[in-house]
């Protein structure tokens, strides 16, 4: 959980927000996923959130949705993704690594297994896309005994009594949602309120990050400006990757690119 602190420490000192890419693991296959991530980390990444893919994956529109489709097709297990998030660990022993997971994936078996996988391999954070806060309390016990910091969403409308939980339970960083819906890019994007992030300051939440429809530099911009410590950017990188599945290089290259700008956006003129 220090990496988390230790991110948001530094890119204080620095006027910077952090940038967050999203991609599915194992999309569109194993090989492939791991020179995403590099790619990402190459241009600017911050920190990465990294979701295993899920056959139902409720949450996210229809780009996410198809990666994870890709990702099922190529074989991918949870498995598969602990070995992939060891491997990028193994080259990057500093950058905070969230997984984005729905919740049969940790309920099927032992959650208490699940959580100690996870921190073996070199994992921050989990957020279950699918629990919500008031439901969420034996799973973050059990993340934070294994090392694992709970994240938690706060939607546009949260309540008070939400907001509180968040503080109680959450770690690392709080996912704050632009707009409800599902994922994928938007736009305009629906900015949310200062008094929300102030709210969350002062009733101790961890730093909010905010995502949901973020596709552009000046989206980033706006999430500084409404109080956010960063963005999370997920459906307009996964585009990019199924609009290069057969050229690796230019992928790489695209998504270097891409992160770049995205990256520059949290940077004060």
């Amino acid at each position: 959980m220090d990496r988390y602190e230790k991110m948001f420490s530094r890119l204080a000192a620095a006027g910077e927000g952090a940038f967050v890419p999203f991609v599915v693991l194992g999309d569109p296959d194993p090989e492939a996923s791991l020179e995403i991530v590099e790619a990402l980390v190459v241009g600017g990444a911050d920190a990465l959130e990294l979701g295993i893919p899920f056959s139902d994956p409720i949450a996210d529109g229809p780009v996410i949705q198809a990666a994870a489709g890709r990702a099922i097709a190529a074989g991918v297990t949870p498995e598969t993704c602990f070995q992939i998030v060891q491997q990028v660990r193994e080259r990057h022993s500093e950058i905070p690594i969230g997984l984005l997971v729905y919740s049969n994936l940790i309920v099927h078996g032992r959650p208490e297994a699940f959580f100690a996988q996870a921190a073996q391999a070199g994992v921050d954070s989990v957020l279950i896309a699918d629990i919500p806060s008031i439901e969420l309390g034996p799973y973050a016990e059990i993340a934070t005994a294994a090392g694992i910091a709970p994240i938690l969403i706060v939607p546009p409308n949260a309540s008070e009594a939400c907001l509180l939980r968040v503080a109680e339970m959450g770690r690392g960083y709080t996912y704050l949602l632009s707009r409800a819906g599902v994922t994928g890019m938007q736009t305009e994007m629906q900015k949310p309120t200062r008094e929300l992030v102030t709210a969350l300051e002062e009733a101790g939440a961890p730093p909010a990050l905010l995502g949901f429809g973020i596709s552009t530099p000046e989206h980033v911009r706006e999430a500084l400006e409404a109080g956010a410590r960063g963005a999370i950017v997920g459906s307009a990188i996964v585009q990019i990757i199924r609009e290069n599945l057969q050229d690796a290089s230019e992928r790489s290259e695209s998504l270097s690119r891409f992160a770049s700008a995205m990256k520059a956006a949290t940077k004060k003129k």
